[in-house]
């Protein structure tokens, strides 16, 4: 996570549901800090979000206030204080995912939330909860995603990481209780906050009462995007639902195929594995014979194949299918200024759906918004006037996009 935010959260704990802010990892000069809002041994953690905006807009005497971004949260609206789905981390939870199945989305929650109290862990010093991590190395399992607890070995796997947090997590969520303080906050500054949370909710409220009676002949909508579609000239590859791609990688220019089915991206490859070409005519040669792969289940393939043994193929690609891999991870390094957000953009796309297409969850993990790179580029593709620009250094962040590309160039296969 880039440096130079603070982020509230919401922990699930014995005594219910607590909003609080978390700083994750900033430099100031030479040293490197993490922080929560709380004091000395203290965390602070509030029942409502306008008891979390009050406190902060009166209290200056916590753990953030010499935080970069301490002056721009205390500005905030109580609504922007609501934490994020995201940084919602249900600690009393853990046990019943550890006991469920180890589908991706709960070992993606699972590691999000061990990740959240690893943290608390080291920043308040609880000595039970590092005992913890370092008595059962089996979590170490979770980053490899569902692919490490896929047959008997994985099923055995993930029954250690259950049995580890039933052995062990009351004593973890004890440890956490203890340093779990509420102060006393301003009754008045608390009013205030309510007011607010509570007209921005009206707002939301009538903005939907607007759309749902305002009179559909009153006003003659005009669908741009349609006309655009109806003007440009519908090519054989949007009738067939395939697209050529191009990806310029550190080892080459290369050319493959990519549909959606279900919006799950697939390939031309099997197995995880993207089968490409050197050139659009290499590739064109390769469709016309009959060969085994993922692409050849799509209904329309076959009109790709006739159009290729025929002659009549033309291996064109658009500019949205064009990804240019070299460069980013140096241009990250140097700052966000210094990146083309749009090829970025383009890139993670990219990335997201050979993953996608191989069943692997790394990417995905890679750029969660609580990793540094994650976080990185998240402020770069999801702009936001309330967040303050990341800090350098970003070798951190540069380093995990280079083991992205890495992974990524490893699935290309040459035909």
């Amino acid at each position: 996570m880039a440096s130079g935010d603070i982020v509230p959260i919401e922990l699930g704990l014995t005594d219910g549901d607590l909003v609080t802010l978390w700083a994750p990892r900033w430099r100031d000069g030479d040293d490197e800090w993490e922080a929560f809002l709380g004091h000395e041994e203290a965390l602070y953690g509030f029942e409502s979000v306008a008891e979390l905006a009050a406190f902060i807009r009166t209290n200056d005497d916590n753990d953030l206030v010499d935080h970069p971004a301490w002056k721009v949260v205390a500005g905030l609206s109580a609504a922007e204080l609501e934490p994020e789905e995201q940084y919602a981390f249900d600690l009393v939870g853990v046990p019943e995912l550890a006991a469920g199945e180890p589908d991706p989305e709960t070992i993606a929650e699972l590691e999000e939330t061990l990740d959240m109290v690893r943290t608390i862990g080291e920043v308040c010093e609880l000595e039970v909860v590092m005992k913890f991590f370092g008595s059962h190395p089996v979590l170490g399992a979770l980053p490899a995603g569902v692919s490490a607890f896929a047959g008997r070995e994985g099923q055995e796997l993930w029954d250690q990481i259950g049995a580890a947090i039933a052995k062990d997590w009351d004593q973890v969520i004890d440890a956490i209780d203890s340093v779990v303080q509420t102060p006393e906050v301003d009754a008045a500054a608390v009013a205030v906050a309510e007011a607010e949370l509570l007209a921005a909710e009206e707002n939301i409220v009538d903005a939907e009462d607007v759309a749902e009676t305002d009179d559909p002949d009153e006003f003659e909508q005009v669908d741009l995007d349609a006309e655009d579609e109806e003007d440009e000239e519908e090519t054989f590859w949007n009738t067939v639902g395939i697209d050529p791609v191009k990806i310029i990688t550190s080892d080459g220019t290369w050319f493959t195929l990519r549909c959606y089915l279900d919006d799950e991206p697939v390939f031309l490859g099997s197995d995880g594995s993207i089968t490409v070409f050197t050139s659009e005519r290499a590739l064109a040669r390769y469709l016309a014979d009959d060969h085994d792969h993922d692409l050849a289940r799509v209904s329309t393939f076959d009109e790709v194949r006739t159009a290729a043994t025929d002659g009549s193929l033309d291996v064109e690609v658009t500019e949205e299918n064009v990804y240019v891999l070299p460069g980013l991870a140096d241009d990250l390094a140097v700052g966000p200024r210094q990146v083309d957000v749009d090829q970025l953009d383009l890139v993670v796309e990219l990335l997201t759906d050979a993953a996608d297409y191989a069943n692997d969850d790394a990417v995905e993990q890679a750029l969660a918004k609580s990793t540094p790179l994650g976080w990185y580029v998240s402020y770069l593709l999801e702009p936001d006037p309330n967040r303050m620009a990341p800090s350098p250094p970003f070798a951190t962040e540069a380093d995990g996009w280079r083991a992205l590309e890495q992974a990524f160039e490893a699935r290309l296969v040459q035909g």
